[in-house]
Order: structure tokens, then sequence, then C-alpha cells
């Protein structure tokens, strides 16, 4: 089990109540989509055109499921005490029907990390990033636990 921190729960919930959801989450698929290309196989078949960098920037699609990635990161952060719990069928979902490389939620969450450290310019201290990359490293292997 983690243990939070209060400092660690507070930077947390600060980072996500000033997140634009619309704004950030299609930033950090399409930044993950291009920066690590073999990602892409998971949506080329639903998503359509995601060939060009352009593409993928405009794609309608990619920009809606980035946003629904951060509501699903919203869920873990109402249940930070849970989130084994929280992400368990969300796991299953991912190993075995869509057989996603869990190695895909770590780039994800580097990419969205870079993201979020832009938005927040000089604020982002290395306290917010150290607090942020832990929250996202347990939803990381709670995301990834059915493929162990």
């Amino acid at each position: 089990m983690v243990e939070w921190t209060d400092q660690e729960r507070s930077i947390i919930s600060s980072i996500f109540s000033t997140l634009d959801y619309d704004d950030i989450g299609p930033k950090a698929l399409s930044r993950c989509l291009i920066v690590y290309p073999w990602t892409r196989r998971h949506f080329v078949k639903s998503f359509g055109d995601i060939k060009t960098n352009e593409a993928i920037k405009s794609n309608k699609q990619i920009a809606a499921h980035g946003i629904k990635v951060l509501h699903g990161l919203d869920r873990g952060l109402k249940n930070m005490d849970k989130l084994k719990a929280t992400y368990a069928q969300l796991s299953v979902l991912h190993s075995e029907k869509l057989h996603v490389d869990p190695d895909n939620f770590r780039v994800f969450t580097d990419c969205l990390t870079i993201v979020v450290a832009a938005k927040m310019g000089t604020s982002f201290k290395a306290e917010t990033q150290a607090a942020f990359q832990k929250f996202l490293t347990v939803v990381v292997a709670a995301l990834g636990r059915q493929y162990h």
C-alpha cells in the first residue's frame, strides 16, 4: 500500500483542480502518439487518419480519448487509497481485450507530465513533480497489475 502525505495529496489535488481537461488531455495523448509512434497501433482501426503529426493533432477522436484518459485519472484522484481496486476492471480490459502494451501507460504519463509542466510553468517545482509522478507511477502500476 502506498502512503500519501497530506502535502502530496494537496499537491496532486491542486494540479488536477487547475487542469483544463479539454486542453491537456488531447495535447498529452497527441504528444504520446507522435513521440512514441508504436503506440498508434491501438488506434489505427478505430480512430481514422493518424498517419501524420498534423492528422493526430487535429483528430477529434484522439482529443476525446485524451480527455477520457484524464477523467480516468480523476477517478484515481478520488480513490487514492484504493487505486488497485479502482483500476482493476480497466486493467483487465486493457490486458485481455485490447492487448495494450503496459509500457504505453508509462510513456503516456511521461508526456502528460511534460504538458502539465509546460502549462504550470515556474510553479511546477521539484516537489510538485515528485508528488505528481508518484501518483502517476502508482496508477500505472495499478493499470498494469493484470499483466503480471
